[in-house]
């Protein structure tokens, strides 16, 4: 007769099952070694990294709303507190980044030579509801976008046209965003178009490096400055960075205000992102 938790394995989402395969690919692929460190304690993780991986990637690509949720799904075959499984999914967060670095560099090197950068808002409560957020104070703040004043951060991002994400970065809002593209693509290079929150003469100086950077900067409307054809069709072909902007946050739960650490909000950033890519 089969126990508790054999049954309940077994009735693991094909989802779930795909995410393992994946990131087991990418241990392989990296040579990583998520299980190398047992509790800090030095008891045995009850929730070994490998899955606890999976685990938060499946919460985001399956659009749950919540870490309860999922938890209530698994608690039979996991065996562990909601508490222990809350800890497992911040925890991995440390190896989605170091996922996202490796696969970012690889994109660096390999990427399209076309790239687009852009910055979205990242709120972290209601408007109504800052004045008494301690969460986040110290790293979040007032920033305004095309929907209005917010609350939070401030995601910088540079993907290239097939889609690989180059280089990312959470700020403030109100950190300047040309010193932002700078840090984001210092090492990038290829033809980087940007949208016209980021013009600069000085900015576009710094960064072109002959035969192997160029800028281009879409201009305002009430500057009069030429264009040519292969440039209008960059400066329009970047609604592609806007869509992976709404794809994170609409299906695969990027912006929130459940956390209740920073270590929880950065970790469900990183899982959202790297839950995007594996996509």
């Amino acid at each position: 007769m089969k126990s508790g938790r054999e049954a309940a394995l077994q009735m693991i989402p094909q989802l779930l099952t795909t995410l393992k395969t994946k990131i087991s690919h990418l241990v392989q692929t990296f040579h990583l070694n998520l299980n190398h460190k047992s509790h800090p304690q030095g008891r045995k993780l009850k929730i070994e990294n490998e899955d606890a991986l999976a685990l938060a990637l499946y919460r985001h690509r399956s659009t749950r709303a919540t870490k309860k949720s999922v938890f209530e799904d698994f608690k039979d075959a996991l065996r562990c507190s909601y508490k222990t499984f809350v800890l497992a999914l911040n925890r991995v967060a440390a190896w989605s980044m170091r996922i996202l670095f490796l696969l970012m560099r690889l994109g660096k090197q390999h990427g399209h030579i076309v790239k687009y950068t852009d910055a979205t808002d990242l709120p972290v409560c209601l408007k109504k509801n800052a004045d008494a957020n301690r969460t986040m104070e110290g790293f979040a703040g007032w920033g305004h976008s095309s929907k209005g004043w917010y609350y939070g951060l401030k995601m910088t991002m540079t993907r290239d046209a097939r889609g690989n994400i180059l280089g990312l970065r959470f700020t403030a809002p109100s950190k300047n965003d040309r010193d932002i593209f700078r840090s984001v693509n210092r090492d990038i290079f290829g033809v980087i178009v940007a949208d016209a929150g980021y013009v600069s003469q000085q900015l576009e100086r710094d960064m072109n490096i002959e035969g192997k950077r160029w800028i281009l900067i879409r201009p305002y409307r009430t500057m009069k400055k030429l264009c040519t054809k292969w440039q209008e069709r960059l400066y329009r072909s970047r609604f592609m960075i806007e869509f992976d902007f709404r794809s994170m946050k609409l299906f695969h739960g990027l912006v929130t205000s459940l956390p209740r650490s920073v270590n929880g909000y950065l970790a469900h950033y990183l899982n959202s992102i790297l839950s995007f890519v594996l996509a």
